[in-house]
């Protein structure tokens, strides 16, 4: 009982370690996107397809990242492109020129979708082979990464502002985290359920098979939750300050209210899953993530706004650690492409968003982030969620 404990432990510190290292990863670089700017001397226009080109990388890395699962494991291919990470970092510090730039932002986008994929291949075959939820428990190391990440970059900018030296500590960080971790990952994917329990499951093939309508469902309820989180990552603070009325200094509470909540729902959800179940989680929290939102848009001001965000922070924050748990019971084409489709939301979602505010208002802008999340609950009726018995 105690070994089988101190094994299920050992593996859960490792793939949380995974999670970590991409938030790490990504707010170490992102952090210094003024000095990136500065050093290649770029305009607005050309940062902007930086960061696309980026997120580009990630969404169209659905069919490579499919393939390389199944030849090699989400052990490996974790390892593999968590020290591919490291690598673009230090290729970032050294960057010539603009066009270099942007071909190591695609290089950065698809190890992005490799490890997404891996790291949550391996916090899914944890609870199917110990029984006990704690994918919510991993997305929420992925913000304490991005936190670490954001107070290193303040303490190394402080003592040099050269990009090599930050990047070159990160990196190393990066190595030792992941190594150190690799040795407790699960060997074998056991994340694909059994045959008599989701009957939809995709059938395994040497090549990409055709997403099922369960797939097609839960990629849309990945999708729509994205957007939804990152509209309010990008939007919260221009609408408080704009819309509501709210004082430049106040403008930032939106997003720390939403990352806090976001980061407190996750510590808990794993209890609430057992207790609750996936799909009422996924239900319940999208729906209040909606409504919540809108009573805020309807009564105006700052505190219930503030509220409105708290309620989409608490209500969305499980969704994406349910619907890649369901997905990774389909199989690696699922993972990959409900991964993907996530990816694609949350990067293209705050687009929209601003598209549909600059055509009528921001408070419309927001309303359709509320939209979104309440399509997942209609989503989540057309998913097959998995039961875990043991908190």
């Amino acid at each position: 009982m105690y070994r089988l404990r101190d094994e299920y432990r050992r593996s859960q510190v490792a793939i949380a370690a995974l999670f970590c290292c991409l938030g790490f990863q990504y707010a170490t670089w992102v952090s210094r996107i003024p000095a990136l700017k500065t050093r290649l001397d770029l305009s607005e226009a050309e940062l902007g397809l930086l960061l696309m080109v980026c997120g580009a990388g990630a969404a169209v890395s659905f069919p490579l990242v499919a393939v390389l699962t199944r030849r090699f494991g989400s052990r490996r291919l974790a390892v593999g492109s968590a020290l591919a990470l490291g690598a673009v970092l230090l290729a970032l510090s050294v960057t010539p020129n603009y066009p270099v730039t942007l071909l190591i932002a695609c290089c950065d986008g698809v190890a992005v979708g490799c490890l997404n994929v891996a790291m949550n291949a391996q916090a899914a075959a944890l609870e199917v082979k110990y029984q006990r939820t704690t994918m919510a428990k991993m997305h929420a190391t992925f913000s304490a990464g991005s936190l670490f990440a954001a107070l290193l970059a303040s303490g190394v900018t402080s003592l040099s502002s050269a990009l090599p030296v930050h990047f070159v500590t990160a990196t190393a960080l990066l190595a030792v985290l992941v190594l150190g971790a690799s040795g407790g990952l699960l060997a074998e994917d056991q994340s694909a359920a059994p045959a008599e329990e989701l009957t939809d499951a995709e059938p395994k093939r040497k090549g990409l098979t055709l997403p099922t309508r369960v797939t097609i469902w839960m990629g849309l309820a990945m999708a729509f939750g994205t957007v939804t989180e990152g509209a309010m990552n990008d939007w919260s603070a221009l609408y408080l300050k704009d819309t509501a009325g709210a004082a430049a200094e106040l403008a930032p509470l939106g997003i720390a209210v939403v990352s806090v909540m976001m980061v407190l729902a996750r510590l808990f959800a794993d209890g609430w899953r057992t207790k609750w179940g996936d799909e009422r989680i996924v239900r319940i929290g999208s729906v209040l993530a909606g409504t919540g939102l809108v009573l805020a848009l309807l009564a105006g001001g700052v505190v219930p706004a503030l509220l409105g965000f708290a309620c989409v922070g608490l209500g969305i924050a499980a969704v994406t650690p349910c619907v890649y748990v369901a997905a990774a019971r389909q199989g690696s084409d699922a993972l990959a492409l409900v991964a993907a489709m996530g990816t694609t939301g949350l990067l293209g979602g705050p687009a929209v968003i601003g598209f549909i505010a600059n055509g009528t208002s921001l408070a419309w802008g927001m309303g359709a982030v509320a939209g979104s999340a309440l399509i997942v609950a209609l989503c989540s009726t057309r998913i097959r969620f998995p039961v875990l018995t043991n908190a």
